[in-house]
């Protein structure tokens, strides 16, 4: 599902076609692009609070879409947080559903979510852009994919406090209908979950990178149903007395979010230790060449958030991250990573400088 304007490109049912920079499209530079973060999530997930996190992390999605009246909106979900882009109309709904996410996070969940919202032509002015393209994930089921730097530059904008959306005085509760986590987690039955983030270093041009994924993707897609993170065959429902048909239970797999493009890879998958080493020796090589930043973490088991949007039932969607600490895991690795990436270069710039 996506809006009006990226509704004038087709969706690609093929992921690897969205590593090709010329499948996406910029947006206007008056849309909005709203940001959402939970605070501290990796000391929350430390407390075993993994499905309190998504579910934090996931609800914007769901509040903007039953305040908009339709889940026609590019948005891409990230374990700890979301991100989305409405048209310039759609600025009261945007500022309304973050402070009702945010409030309801603090009240009910206990979590600090901060929201934030700003203009794509203020990320252009950062020297940053937003493009997308859309992948259908099946018959009924279209994610957005991003481009373009302009969200992790948002985001991090944001964690620095700025653009930050102001809680309002009364804050009404927001309307979650559809945002549910029936299922219990799903183990690996490969070896081990893995939660994976790539991305270009901003010197990367998108042809490297896109080569880069693209080996990377070989690597899992050697494995059954491409690493597939949840079963084919069957789930267990929370409430265990609910039986899924064959039928329903192949359409809710067939529509998860298992592989994004959102300024990089965002990947969660079902895979053998052995192709983990295989990719992570990759990745650490093109870091070395200062191509990408990486993070990942293994775990034992997935975990499902889903919207079933309630005037379009047949278009639900399923947002996956790993139990363990998933994505929000994987982006500590990469900061890790990145930070001491710095510093290693810090000896010889001085160096170099000295020389000069």
């Amino acid at each position: 599902m996506t809006d009006s304007h990226a509704e004038q490109h087709r969706a690609h049912d093929e992921f690897s076609l969205l590593l090709d920079p010329d499948v996406y499209e910029p947006l206007p530079d008056d849309w909005l692009i709203g940001i959402t973060d939970v605070a501290s999530s990796t000391a929350a997930i430390g407390a075993g609070r993994y499905e309190d996190v998504n579910y934090a992390g996931a609800s914007i999605i769901a509040a903007l879409g039953n305040a908009w009246g339709s889940f026609d909106f590019p948005f891409v979900f990230r374990g700890d947080g979301a991100a989305f882009a409405l048209p310039p109309h759609g600025l009261m709904a945007a500022t309304s559903a973050l402070r009702q996410v945010a409030s309801f996070a603090a009240t009910d969940l206990n979590l600090d979510l901060r929201v934030g919202l700003l203009t794509v032509r203020e990320i252009r002015a950062a020297g940053r852009d937003v493009k997308i393209a859309r992948y259908a994930a099946s018959e009924t089921a279209t994610y957005a994919m991003f481009a373009g730097g302009g969200l992790k530059w948002a985001e991090q904008q944001i964690k620095n406090g700025r653009y930050l959306v102001k809680p309002g005085r009364y804050a009404t509760r927001p309307d979650l209908t559809g945002l549910s986590c029936d299922w219990a987690p799903f183990p690996s039955r490969q070896g081990e979950i893995l939660s994976l983030l790539v991305e270009p270093r901003d010197d990367t041009s998108p042809e490297v990178f896109a080569a880069l994924a693209k080996r990377v993707l070989a690597v899992f897609d050697t494995a059954p149903r491409r690493s597939y993170p949840i079963s084919a065959e069957s789930a267990v429902p929370r409430d265990g007395a609910r039986q899924v048909s064959a039928t329903t239970w192949s359409d809710v797999a067939r529509n998860s979010d298992f592989r994004k493009f959102d300024d990089g890879l965002r990947l969660t998958l079902d895979c053998t230790p052995e192709q983990i080493d295989s990719v992570e020796a990759i990745l650490i090589a093109a870091r070395a060449r200062g191509e990408i930043d990486f993070g990942l973490h293994r775990q034992s088991h997935a975990l499902m958030t889903c919207l079933v949007p309630s005037g379009r039932p047949d278009s639900h969607l399923h947002f996956l991250d790993g139990m363990g600490g998933g994505y929000a895991k994987a982006a500590e690795m990469m900061e890790e990573g990145a930070l001491s990436a710095v510093s290693s270069r810090q000896p010889e710039r001085a160096v170099k400088a000295a020389e000069a």
